[in-house]
């Protein structure tokens, strides 16, 4: 069965949706996102990694417990902690700038000045509104101002914004202007491909279904190029 597809081009600007009158009930499944930024507080970091798991592992083993669970079982006493590292360490490691990748540019020495393409990046984050799965392929391309970046520090940006609770729509700006940022262009294009499994194993649980998310700043934002990348990554132009 051939998946149906969301497409969603992600229009960049300042204002924020209001949503602090609304419950959570009214706002449902929907896919708000008050921001380009990750919403965090300002204290984010007062504590330490270490402090953070012990307190995670603490409240998550309320939450087991809750449940009804027995953690005094062998296989689930250690849940707890193994749940609050991989929090930390794993899944969400993105929020903390201290993680954010070094980059380093180099010259372009080989005087090339056609588009790079990056494509099929594989990354895992979490829908920050039911902290269940989304995963996917991430497809990037620039045009050089003259200076080139590494290969796998596409993939590393890519993977740093992606291990955070995340909205696909916020994920895609993010990638995008922070590659802008690093290269010195606009000329710079994003698109992911991902499925969400807040929709596919609960909800409605569609598992045919996926979204694309697309970003397309400068030259990209002309359709010759534009076509050009759709045609190295092999996706309909209608995207």
């Amino acid at each position: 069965m051939k998946q149906n597809d969301t497409t969603l081009n992600t229009l960049l600007n300042s204002n924020k949706i209001k949503l602090s009158t609304m419950s959570s009930d009214e706002i449902g499944d929907e896919h708000f996102s008050t921001g380009i930024d990750t919403p965090m507080k300002a204290n984010a970091f007062v504590m330490s990694d270490e402090e953070k798991i012990e307190k995670i592992e603490y409240h998550f083993r309320e939450i087991m417990e809750t449940m009804g669970l027995d953690l005094n079982d062998d296989s689930l006493k250690g849940t707890p902690n193994r749940v609050a590292k991989m929090y930390i360490n794993e899944l969400f490691n993105g929020l903390n700038p201290a993680n954010k990748p070094k980059i380093a540019l180099f010259d372009n020495k080989y005087q090339y000045d056609q588009m790079l393409v990056e494509k099929g990046i594989s990354f895992y984050s979490n829908c920050e509104h039911h902290f269940v799965p989304i995963y996917g392929k991430a497809h990037v391309a620039y045009i050089t101002s003259g200076k080139v970046i590494g290969l796998s520090k596409l993939n590393r940006i890519v993977n740093y914004f992606s291990k955070r609770p995340q909205v696909q729509e916020r994920l895609t700006v993010q990638i995008a202007r922070e590659l802008q940022s690093c290269l010195g262009t606009e000329d710079v294009a994003v698109i992911i491909d991902a499925k969400h499994l807040c929709v596919s194993s609960r909800g409605i649980k569609d598992e045919s279904s996926a979204t694309v998310t697309s970003f397309y700043g400068g030259k990209f934002k002309e359709d010759r190029t534009r076509q050009e990348f759709l045609k190295y990554i092999d996706l309909k132009t209608q995207y």
